[in-house]
């Protein structure tokens, strides 16, 4: 076989320096070119991590065994001989910026992988890279007074659990300057000042919001292949709103980033909440910042107790497994009723008629409701299955405001209705009702009076009380509320120390509380991207959920339609066209092209929290890689 030049630019040589020439015939394998490479260059280091890349197909050499002919590379080809991984800039949710090597040639999926492991954050997958929103100064002074702590010489694992020592993982455990990164990771960090606050981007749309989500990065290719270069800036955040397993004990840097992503989404507007609602988070940002200044972080840990709790948990599983339909049955013999008036709307569009008082029953996972008490022996005028339902609360404990909203599944899309209560405690048991039936449990379930417990505390916590002002400084209080939470009047804030609940909470407890309240909000977990349906002549917006789709009107702010994963049959992505299309129950199709982002960050959204929905406490440990990717995937994926 004849041969021929391959000309190689290595990158460590220097740009200045002229390519590599290597004499190679068609049959020669890529780990042979790679020898001949180091050879020629007589540079004694180790070479391992170095592959080849090859410009023009935007691709990497990473089958050694392969050759030349088989991957089609001639003459004319650039490759360039580098090392796969690279120091990145990466923003964090608390606004501190790490320097670290990250992997350049695997999938963003797997990149993601390991900088968690690296940080100690579990559950990677919940997470991915985005590019960063411009902020509101010049690039000449775009970096001065930005602080990067540098990780870059932390040596990488491909561990799936890091070894940990005193609570973190060892290579934090180096050095005092080490250590003092890791308790920025771990510990939430003070309020932002005015002017930090005022540069931050601030969506003031529905469509500003939709913009962002057309920055996240494609987690089946490689950062090389999408433009980002070495000592590039990307954020780190949370992309698929659905939590497994928030355990206080080994998810400290998780909890911590979390908690930030949630202040930081509501500082900004990022996502909409009622004045009361505002007032508490404030109260529990003023509280959590407040202690975490004092309350030293128990970062300790007992491997023989881990190992034995490990045990446990899979022994528990093992016996749930075992006794559920024992205690199904039971549940069932045994599960008692609920039964009340309450008033019930079912809001439709140019409808005047407001709520309506019946007798309702509640039983198993089923309301039923009568025109009166009397009546509750015959056959009910309706009868409401909530199972796989929607349950969201509409709360003003000031203005004795308590409504369950229901989202019912239905063929065409989801049926919204109303429950009024009359007062907190009956609130509180039909919310717990509720939110156990839409998870396929009755009543007799053993988490039901701690449902009702928790769904109490929470109302507690929304009263006022004059009398008692906890332990708040009041100058203090106002000092930070100016600085810190300047999203409504001061005078409205010092109410927020009416709160005294909020004072005797633990910081781990406080952290917990503040996501709970966030993940309550009716808008939690929606992504929005702008799309043109097919058929109609105008951009709608498509809100994405952990659950659900949802079709809002861009011009009113409506939501017209509702369509339940679980209600899927398929869905297809016509890549040439860029368009979407997706087939429920019941013979209902729709089919969309995207209009602020590209149609593969929809599929992999869509994906994405299918794969999330596969997750059990068994397989908590492994992650199925190739399903996520044939979850979400391209078709280059396939």
């Amino acid at each position: 076989m004849a041969a021929w030049d391959l000309s190689v630019i290595v990158e460590d040589l220097g740009n200045e320096t002229p390519p590599v020439s290597l004499s190679v015939t068609s049959d020669f394998h890529i780990g042979g070119v790679m020898l001949k490479l180091v050879e020629k260059t007589q540079i004694k280091r180790d070479w391992s991590d170095h592959a080849l890349w090859w410009e023009q197909k935007q691709q990497w050499l990473l089958r050694t065994a392969w050759s030349l002919e088989k991957y089609g590379i001639h003459a004319d080809a650039r490759l360039v001989f580098m090392p796969q991984h690279k120091p990145l800039r990466l923003g964090l949710p608390n606004g501190i910026t790490l320097r670290l090597r990250a992997c350049y040639s695997s999938p963003v999926f797997k990149t993601v992988m390991g900088i968690c492991r690296m940080l100690n954050i579990r559950h990677p997958e919940e997470l991915s890279l985005l590019r960063p929103v411009e902020e509101k100064k010049k690039k000449k002074d775009k970096d001065v007074n930005e602080e990067i702590y540098d990780l870059c010489e932390v040596p990488l694992t491909s561990a799936s659990r890091p070894c940990l020592y005193n609570g973190m993982p060892a290579h934090f455990a180096d050095s005092a300057q080490m250590e003092s990164i890791y308790k920025m990771l771990s510990i939430t960090q003070p309020p932002p000042a005015p002017e930090v606050l005022a540069k931050q981007y601030r969506p003031a749309s529905v469509v500003d919001k939709a913009h962002i989500n057309g920055r996240w990065l494609d987690s089946s290719r490689c950062l090389l292949q999408q433009g980002i270069q070495e000592n590039d800036r990307l954020w780190l955040r949370f992309k698929y709103l659905t939590f497994y397993e928030l355990d206080p004990k080994y998810d400290v840097v998780r909890l911590t980033q979390l908690y930030e992503q949630a202040r930081w989404a509501i500082l900004l507007e990022d996502i909409d909440c009622t004045e009361e609602e505002m007032m508490l988070f404030g109260a529990l940002q003023y509280h959590i910042s407040k202690v975490s200044q004092s309350e030293p972080q128990i970062l300790t840990t007992n491997a023989a107790m881990d190992d034995l709790e490990s045990a446990l948990q899979c022994l528990e599983v093992k016996m749930e497994g075992e006794s559920s339909s024992a205690s199904e049955m039971l549940e069932n013999m045994t599960a008692p009723e609920l039964n009340d008036y309450l008033k019930i709307f079912r809001p439709k569009r140019l409808t005047l008629k407001g709520y309506k008082q019946y007798w309702f029953k509640f039983q198993d996972t089923s309301i039923s409701y009568f025109k009166s008490k009397e009546e509750s022996i015959g056959e009910p005028i309706q009868q409401i299955n909530l199972k796989g339902c929607e349950v969201a609360p509409d709360v003003n404990v000031a203005a004795q405001k308590f409504l369950i909203r229901l989202l019912i599944p239905a063929p065409e899309g989801m049926n919204e209705v109303y429950l009024r209560c009359d007062n907190d405690q009956q609130y509180a048991q039909w919310m717990a009702a509720c939110r156990l039936a839409s998870k396929g449990k009755s009543l007799a379930d053993s988490t039901f009076q701690s449902e009702i417990q928790s769904i109490r505390s929470f109302l507690a916590m929304q009263k006022t009380n004059s009398g008692s002002h906890g332990n708040y400084d009041v100058h203090k209080w106002t000092t930070l509320t100016t600085t810190f939470f300047v999203l409504k009047p001061l005078n409205m804030l010092i109410n927020l120390i009416f709160y005294p609940n909020v004072a005797q909470l633990s910081l781990t407890d406080a952290v917990m509380r503040f996501l709970q309240i966030w993940q309550s909000l009716p808008d939690f977990g929606l992504s929005y991207v702008v799309v043109r349906f097919k058929g109609s002549r105008k951009d709608e917006v498509l809100g994405i959920a952990p659950n659900r789709l949802i079709r809002i009107d861009l011009g009113v702010g409506d939501v017209v339609k509702t369509w339940r994963y679980n209600n899927m049959k398929q869905w297809n992505v016509n890549w040439d066209i860029r368009q979407m299309a997706i087939e429920f129950e019941g013979n209902v199709n729709i089919a969309f092209g995207c209009v602020t982002a590209d149609c593969k960050i929809v599929h992999e959204f869509i994906g994405g929290y299918i794969f999330m929905s596969t997750r059990s406490r068994e397989k908590s440990d492994t992650l199925n890689e190739e399903l996520f990717h044939k979850l979400t995937g391209g078709h280059e994926a396939l």
